[in-house]
């Protein structure tokens, strides 16, 4: 199915229909943006590093607390 076939779809859901479509679409993409961040942050993911340093600085006290 196309993109233009799921839109032509979707403009056919009745406002219920389309609250829990809305609710699924958006509990999949934070699911799948948690996911993401797990692996950034991970022993071996792209942002570890700055997470070890920011852990880092915790330790010495070189971070203000924030307002």
């Amino acid at each position: 199915m196309s993109v233009a076939e799921l839109k032509k779809e979707v403009d056919a859901l009745s406002p219920p229909e389309l609250a829990e479509l809305s609710a699924y679409i958006a509990k999949r993409d934070s699911a799948e943006w948690d996911a993401q961040i797990d692996r950034d942050f991970s022993e071996s993911g792209l942002l570890r590093p700055v997470l070890d340093e920011v852990r880092a600085d915790i330790r010495v006290g070189c971070l203000d607390k924030m307002p």
